[in-house]
């Protein structure tokens, strides 16, 4: 009996020393396809070809890795993809484009900044060549306002000089004086004033000169110095000089050459032109 379990053990152990060199086999086996394959792998990942599903399905039916296995495994050089090259090559591509748009669009605003400036400056310039021409002609109006200035001066001047005793009546300004003097002397006093001797032209220029002068006797512009008899005015004309407002019985050279005449409340008079009398001054407002 011992003997029949000895040869039985022998031959178990036999079968086991058999089982464990062809288990070491097919592990052998196993491990020589897995490198091949890995191997295969490898280079299909360096050169980027596309994993088909057979890979995946090849890499799913591989054995279980031993510790063994794992050491080999953990021994293997590390994979570097060539997508990290790639990837700079799409980062720095982009940076360029992006680059490029900013610059495309720093140049644009530029573009438009020298637009608008060129613009405005063209729009100071038409404002200045405007301001330019209304200052001309406000200097223009200011030399016209000025010279009118200084005609209305020497206007108020003369006028200044009627103060003290003219006197306004319809469109003229009469002056009665106080003192007496000769026919010409009272009229180149007149004339100096910018006036001359009183011409009255109508009845109720003659009931203004008889209301101011009284009973008094003042010169008038009217005489026949030149001829006889041949009474003017000392514009020329003659108006009112047969039909006028002498005094009954004037004129009549009584004293012989009364060649001035002069007006009185009680009408006009011939006078001798050297008699001291006074005197009416008339100068128009229109003239």
């Amino acid at each position: 009996m011992h003997g029949i379990v000895n040869d039985s053990m022998d031959k178990g152990s036999i079968m086991d020393s058999e089982d464990r060199i062809e288990r070491i086999d097919i592990y052998v086996s196993a491990e020589a396809v897995r490198v091949t394959k890995h191997k295969k792998e490898t280079e299909d990942f360096n050169t980027e070809e596309p994993r088909t599903p057979r890979h995946t399905e090849d890499f799913n039916t591989e054995e279980p890795r031993t510790p063994r296995h794992t050491e080999d495994f953990n021994t293997e050089e590390p994979r570097t993809p060539r997508h990290t090259g790639s990837d700079g090559v799409t980062i720095s591509r982009a940076a360029g484009v992006c680059l490029g748009l900013m610059c495309v669009l720093l140049m644009t605003a530029v573009i438009v900044l020298c637009v608008t400036f060129i613009q405005e400056r063209q729009q100071l310039l038409t404002n200045n060549m405007s301001l330019t021409q209304e200052r001309q002609q406000l200097k223009t109006k200011i030399t016209n306002l000025a010279e009118e200035r200084d005609k209305l001066k020497s206007e108020i001047n003369d006028l200044q000089k009627f103060v003290d005793g003219w006197k306004c009546h319809q469109s003229s300004l009469y002056f009665f004086s106080s003192e007496k003097k000769n026919w010409d002397e009272s009229r180149r006093y007149c004339r100096e004033r910018g006036a001359d001797l009183i011409i009255i032209n109508n009845r109720e220029e003659q009931d203004f000169v008889k209301n101011i002068s009284g009973s008094d006797h003042f010169w008038i512009g009217l005489t026949d110095v030149e001829e006889e008899g041949r009474w003017k005015w000392v514009d020329g004309s003659n108006i009112n000089i047969t039909s006028g407002f002498w005094k009954f019985g004037e004129p009549n050279s009584h004293q012989g050459n009364e060649d001035c005449a002069d007006t009185h409340s009680s009408g006009w008079f011939d006078t001798k032109c050297d008699s001291s009398v006074k005197w009416i001054c008339e100068k128009s407002i229109l003239k």
